[in-house]
């Protein structure tokens, strides 16, 4: 819920505002991922929900001295920064997946639990099983998690229906959602997630079902923005990827991919040939997978988190990819198996200490480079005059301690479009578009 706000106010005294401030388009390369334009003892002037202006809190008296009865919100010397924007989550779900948590402790892997019937599998019979209003009052509550740590953009993906009316059902959530909450939202198509089980002995007909009726109905009623596969070695082959990818762009979905998170299997390499907008996870990935991103400037995506919670030690090279000049983002890739969390400050901690990323680099990777991923880099990501007022005031002083800080509950005041955030749970009846 959003909190009444006077149309026109500023924000003053921030001890660091983090700009973000730049050249349009991604930080691409270490250089420039370190470069967040920050201003000290900083204000911002909000007009109708976006940037009017930014500059020190005394330039901006100056500017506005006629201005008597301007409201004012005094950030108190903290620091001040863009809502985070998470590039990689599947926020539409029923179920827990608690007890394969508790299996993975005691010594099966991720392939283990799935080639026995669990893994995504167990969400796709508890999401199929739900309506879409219960996938709506789930969802709303995944919703404020995500608004309380601070992220005001987010990408949702389908992929827990694996039929025609599961995946419209989901997609038709996300839109509803988008509705109800101040979460901005980007929804894509991820009906390649894994082969259903009814489809185990005939992978064939399920791509068809895909390619044929889901992508064409899914781009006719305009439920996504991109299509993505899960392109590794216990989901879809590199020839069934590409068939489904081409698909999809030839119905008009920008791409994004799943790849090389359990095996260095040719996925970075099709992202690259297909033009993908983003190769997320790229955990296994080596040095000619890198560079083939880096020739098509593919963004890659990187979940740590998701490592974190699989018990595993190999992360994403993300020195080599800035260094290959990338533009790295990093996202929470929130879903109920193998990364239960919805906080972007636990994944930038993630990326600082174990892939080895510098506090500037990864809250860039959080914002402005997340925000291009999804087609929005003009309108979020950075603080700047007519761009959307998405921002949020936090409890520290310094912004390398949002990563510094592991696993602290620090609770910003969140914005969005000019509006202070009260997150609210859709438990009130509200009702789901496209329902199945």
């Amino acid at each position: 819920m959003n909190e009444s706000m006077p149309k026109r106010f500023a924000v003053i005294h921030c001890g660091q505002l983090v700009t973000l401030a730049g050249k349009p388009g991604p930080r691409r390369g270490a250089a420039e991922m370190r470069e967040l334009a920050v201003v000290e003892d900083a204000a911002m002037v909000i007009d109708d929900g976006k940037i009017e202006r930014t500059g020190t809190t005394d330039e901006l008296r100056q500017a506005l001295a006629r201005e008597k009865h301007l409201p004012v919100i005094d950030a108190h010397g903290c620091v001040v920064t863009p809502g985070f924007v998470d590039a990689h989550t599947h926020m539409v779900f029923a179920g827990s997946r608690a007890a394969e948590f508790e299996q993975r402790i005691a010594g099966k892997t991720y392939q283990q639990i799935a080639a026995a019937g669990g893994g995504i599998a167990t969400t796709v019979r508890a999401t199929r099983d739900a309506t879409a209003e219960e996938l709506l009052a789930l969802a709303g509550r995944h919703a404020e998690w995500f608004l309380r740590n601070g992220t005001t953009t987010v990408e949702a993906k389908s992929g827990y229906g694996l039929s025609l009316d599961a995946e419209l059902k989901i997609l038709g959530v996300i839109r509803s959602l988008a509705k109800h909450t101040p979460l901005r939202m980007v929804a894509t198509l991820l009906a390649a997630h894994t082969i259903p089980p009814e489809f185990q002995q005939d992978r064939a007909d399920y791509i068809a079902l895909v390619v044929r009726e889901i992508v064409p109905r899914v781009q006719r009623d305009k439920l996504a923005e991109f299509c993505d596969v899960f392109c590794d070695e216990h989901a879809f082959t590199i020839a069934e990827s590409r068939e489904i990818l081409n698909a999809a762009k030839d119905a008009g979905l920008a791409l994004r991919m799943h790849v090389e998170q359990f095996a260095a299997d040719g996925g970075a390499a099709l992202a690259a040939e297909l033009g993908a907008v983003t190769a997320d996870h790229l955990e296994c990935t080596d040095t000619e997978g890198i560079a083939a991103l880096a020739r098509a400037s593919v963004q890659p995506v990187l979940v740590p988190a998701s490592v974190f919670c699989l018990g595993r030690d190999r992360y994403p090279n993300a020195r080599a990819m800035m260094d290959a000049g990338l533009a790295v983002v990093l996202a929470t890739d929130f879903n109920p198996g193998s990364s239960p969390t919805t906080s972007m400050p636990f994944v930038m901690s993630l990326a600082c200490q174990q892939m080895k990323m510098l506090p500037s680099e990864a809250l860039t990777a959080s914002t402005i480079n997340a925000a291009c991923s999804l087609g929005l880099g003009d309108i979020v990501g950075s603080l700047e005059a007519g761009k959307g007022a998405d921002f949020l005031i936090h409890e520290f002083c310094d912004y390398r301690e949002l990563a510094y800080f592991a696993a602290v509950p620090n609770l910003p005041q969140v914005f969005v479009a000019g509006k202070r955030v009260q997150p609210c749970s859709l438990s009130n009846g509200a009702t789901a578009d496209g329902a199945v």
